[in-house]
C-alpha cells in the first residue's frame, strides 16, 4: 500500500476507544527522525510494552500513518511504541537498525513513567519493520550488545523479508547491495538456540515478500530448539496483514487476535 494512501486510510479509521495516544514526539536521539509515539490501555498498569516497527522498504514511512496500529495494541492491554528511524538515504545499513536499537533502548530505561512493565517487552513489525525487530533480536551486533536481548520475550514479524538472498530486487539492491559480506544482513543467518519465541504471520498472496521467509525462518528457529508460532491467510497480500490491525479490517484475517494471543501467552497481561 502506498504510503500516501496509508496516510488518507489511518485517519479516516475510527480508532479503538479502549486506548489512549498518551505520548507524541518523543526524543529518543538528537536527530530530527529520532522520535517515538506511545500508545496506552486505559486503565493503570503496570502493562507489557509491544515496540512497533514499521515498514516502507527502509526508505520511507512515518509513525503518524500507523495510529491505527497504535491504539489496536493498546486497546489489547499493551503499552505500544512506535518510533520514527532514519532511512536511506539519509543513512546506509545498518543505521536504521542502530536507531531502532538506541529506540528500543530508550523504552527499557523509560517506559515505566509511562506504566510500561519493562520486564515484559515484545519486538513486533511489519515489512521492513519486521525484518528489524528479527534482526534486533537474532543479530548479536544490536540489542545483545547493549546488553538488553534479554529484554525481548517474544517476538511478531509480519510479511517480513527473513531469507532473500541473491539481492535481486530494486529494493533489496538499494539497501544492501554494496555490502560487504551480505550473508550477514540476513536474519535467518543469526538462528541461535538464544532467540526468543516468535510469531510469524504472512499473507499467502503477498507478491512482494512472500511467505517463503517466514517459513524458511520458522524451520531455522525449530531446528534449534526455538517455539515459534505460523499463520499464513490465503487471500491476503502484504499491506493487508498490517491494515487487519484496524478495526474495520479486522474480519479480514485474524491477524491482531493471533498476535496478541501470542504476546500474551509470553508477556502476561
Amino acid at each position: 500500500m502506498a504510503l500516501s494512501l496509508l496516510s488518507v486510510v489511518n485517519a479516516l479509521l475510527p480508532k479503538d476507544s479502549g486506548s489512549i495516544k498518551l505520548a507524541r514526539d518523543v526524543a529518543y536521539g538528537s536527530k530530527p527522525r529520532q522520535r517515538l509515539d506511545i500508545y496506552a490501555p486505559r486503565g493503570s498498569g503496570p502493562w507489557p510494552v509491544v515496540f512497533f516497527i514499521y515498514g516502507g522498504s527502509w526508505m520511507d514511512g512515518s509513525r503518524y500513518n500507523y495510529d491505527f496500529a497504535g491504539r489496536a495494541l493498546a486497546a489489547q492491554g499493551f503499552v505500544t511504541v512506535i518510533a520514527d528511524y532514519r532511512l536511506i538515504p539519509q543513512v546506509e545499513y545498518p543505521g536504521f537498525l542502530q536507531d531502532c536499537a538506541a529506540a528500543f533502548a530508550w523504552c527499557v530505561e523509560h517506559i515505566g513513567a509511562y506504566g510500561g512493565d519493562a520486564e515484559r517487552m515484545a519486538l513486533m513489525g511489519h515489512s521492513a519493520g519486521a525484518y528489524n525487530a528479527v534482526m534486533l533480536a537474532l543479530d548479536p551486533a544490536y540489542l545483545k550488545a547493549r546488553g538488553l536481548l534479554g529484554r525481548v520475550k517474544a517476538v511478531v514479524g509480519l510479511s517480513g523479508p527473513y531469507d532473500f538472498l541473491p539481492f535481486d530486487g530494486p529494493i533489496s539492491l538499494r539497501t544492501f547491495g554494496a555490502v560487504r559480506g551480505p550473508q550477514a544482513t540476513q536474519p535467518i543467518n543469526h538462528v541461535t538456540a538464544e532467540a526468543p519465541p516468535m510469531f510469524l504471520a504472512n499473507g499467502e498472496r503477498d507478491t512482494l515478500v512472500g511467505p517463503k521467509n517466514a517459513r524458511a525462518l520458522a524451520r531455522q528457529l525449530r531446528a534449534v530448539g526455538v517455539g515459534v508460532s505460523e499463520s499464513y491467510y490465503p487471500s491476503m497480500g502484504h499491506g493487508h496483514v498490517v491494515m487487519a490491525l484496524s478495526r474495520p479490517l479486522r474480519k479480514m484475517a485474524p491477524v491482531l487476535a493471533e498476535a496478541t494471543a501470542f504476546l500474551r501467552a509470553r508477556l502476561g497481561r
